[in-house]
């Protein structure tokens, strides 16, 4: 019992003592100052040169003065809304005139598919998410959907490769249909109302390609393919969206600014090739007379046969005028297509 109870104390003392605190002590001396570190990179310095109210309010503005932001009465008039029944909307037109259109055909979805409320092209219709965010190495997709090279409709053997973001402008800006073909008996049946490449056709205009070329007497040849000035030394986007100085031409309005221009032309900026107006002037009113075209410019369904020379100058009346760039996408090119189609009806 007493073995016991000498065990129980040694246990208790061997705790230490809890005593009331100490006075405290003298305040020790402060160390030195470390010096600053060098301040990191701001990991959104990349994100904020974009995505900001002061680089995004420009584009806005100029985007609702462009004719992608116009889709809201469509060529015919009718509001956008009202193609949601039309058939032929889904397959043909969709993809260029509706952004649900547009996102649909990149992911592949087929023509067809029904689009319940298609809406107008917008900031989301080509801009999605970056492929990747380095762009040191993978430089920088500007988060559009695609820039990858665009096989053309019209032709499935042929692709056209810009190198940069321009490659997204050719999705839509490209003909519908494609040049005629001699039935082989020189003449030809023009059943089609719609007999030209389309309004989209800049893209093989500035490539010289889908042209007529048409064999007569004193026709004049075709350049190489590929070998406009615009074509080799110039782009879409370095055209058409450059720095804007009055907020009406340039970034998303896409309207050519003279800036843009005289990056390369020291002289006076061209706005038309010389002497197309009047050649293409002279060649509507060979065609109306032919009974190609009624007096608005407007191409006529043909019920018989026409010789084939008289297509192809139609043709490439056509490829020309709806082109729109009056023949600056491509001079040489525009000019012998419209100078050989008045040769041939002479």
């Amino acid at each position: 019992m007493i073995l016991a109870s000498s065990l129980m104390f040694i246990q208790c003392t061997s705790d230490p003592i809890q005593g009331p605190p100490g006075i405290a002590g003298i305040d020790g001396i402060d160390g030195i100052n470390g010096s600053d570190g060098v301040d990191g990179i701001d990991g959104t310095a990349s994100c904020i040169a974009c995505h900001s109210e002061s680089h995004r309010t420009p584009i806005d503005a100029s985007y609702l003065k462009s004719s992608h932001y116009d889709q809201t009465i469509m060529y015919d008039g009718s509001l956008l809304t009202d193609y949601t029944n039309k058939s032929y909307f889904y397959g043909s037109c969709a993809k260029c005139h509706s952004s649900e259109g547009y996102i649909n055909h990149l992911e592949g979805l087929p023509a067809a598919t029904p689009i319940s409320n298609p809406s107008i092209i917008s900031c989301t219709t080509c801009h999605s998410k970056h492929s990747t965010f380095d762009f040191e190495n993978d430089g920088h997709d500007y988060a559009l959907r695609t820039m990858d090279p665009v096989t053309l409709d019209t032709d499935d053997s042929y692709t056209i490769d810009y190198g940069n973001a321009s490659n997204s402008c050719l999705i839509c800006h490209q003909p519908r249909s494609k040049a005629p073909v001699d039935d082989g008996t020189g003449m030809y049946l023009q059943d089609n109302v719609r007999f030209y490449p389309h309004y989209g056709g800049q893209s093989t205009v500035l490539e010289g390609i889908q042209g007529s070329y048409i064999e007569v007497a004193g026709a004049i040849d075709l350049p190489a393919i590929g070998t406009s000035a615009h074509r080799t030394g110039a782009s879409c986007t370095s055209c058409h969206m450059g720095a804007s100085t009055d907020a009406e031409n340039g970034l998303h309005t896409f309207k050519v600014t003279i800036d843009s221009c005289t990056n390369c032309h020291t002289g006076t900026v061209p706005t038309e090739v010389a002497g197309l107006a009047d050649d293409m002037a002279t060649l509507k009113t060979k065609l109306i007379a032919l009974g190609l075209l009624d007096e608005g410019g407007n191409t006529l369904v043909q019920t018989e046969k026409v010789p084939f020379k008289q297509v192809q100058a139609l043709w490439n009346y056509e490829t020309v005028y709806k082109d729109g760039s009056h023949g600056v996408h491509n001079p040489t090119y525009t000019t012998a297509l419209i100078k050989n189609a008045l040769i041939a009806l002479e």
